[in-house]
């Protein structure tokens, strides 16, 4: 039967062409791979860090099972927990943890940092915002500032993610010292030799 193309809507021709070669069979590269192979990391790929319970420091025993030298002293007032050191990427993911009120002084940062507060309370001089338990900040590169932990506080929690150099600073602006995650690992290996954890421990969050 012979049919006259010229009766049949162009559109129609168009689609059906386009239907016949989106079906047509072709040789699929996944195919030559594994179905686990499509979920599992290459065999070069860094390790995952899993760490649970970050976020139970709510409750007095929360953390009653927990080594206390896994925080890292800085002062005697302020310590850290390492959750990962990223010297491949030049961050650090800590907890940062101030036992009672006061300033932990002035200093700016050369790349954006991310914070999530665990518990207490604390905020910048230079800001009028407050960071209570659940408070997410953005802070920007090229920000000089001096964090305060509130007066009335037993203990400030908050999870940092710090990338590049942290430069501490006086108040006319002269640097005293500074900190990435390099002498953030080298605190953390001095520590842990120390206290008796070994110096190796620290090897499980260096990325």
């Amino acid at each position: 039967m012979k049919i006259e193309m010229r009766h049949f809507p162009i559109h129609l021709l168009m689609v059906s062409a386009f239907t016949a070669s989106a079906f047509k069979v072709v040789p699929s590269f996944s195919s030559h791979l594994s179905i686990t192979s499509l979920f599992a990391a290459p065999k070069e790929a860094l390790k995952d860090i899993v760490i649970p319970n970050i976020f139970e420091f709510a409750s007095a025993t929360s953390h009653e099972n927990e080594d206390s030298r896994i925080w890292v002293p800085q002062t005697d007032c302020l310590s850290f927990r390492p959750l990962c050191l990223c010297v491949s990427q030049g961050y650090y993911v800590n907890l940062l943890k101030f036992k009672g009120g006061g300033v932990l002084g002035r200093h700016r940062h050369s790349s954006p940092v991310h914070a999530l507060t665990l518990k207490g309370g604390w905020g910048y001089k230079e800001h009028s915002w407050h960071a209570d338990p659940g408070t997410y900040v953005f802070e920007p590169p090229g920000e000089t500032h001096t964090l305060i932990v509130d007066d009335d506080c037993d203990e400030m929690i908050t999870l940092f993610h710090v990338t590049g150099t942290l430069v501490y600073e006086n108040e006319q602006g002269v640097v005293t010292g500074y900190d990435d995650v390099f002498t953030k690992l080298e605190k953390a290996k001095k520590w842990y030799k120390a206290c008796g954890l070994g110096e190796e421990f620290v090897q499980q969050f260096v990325r």
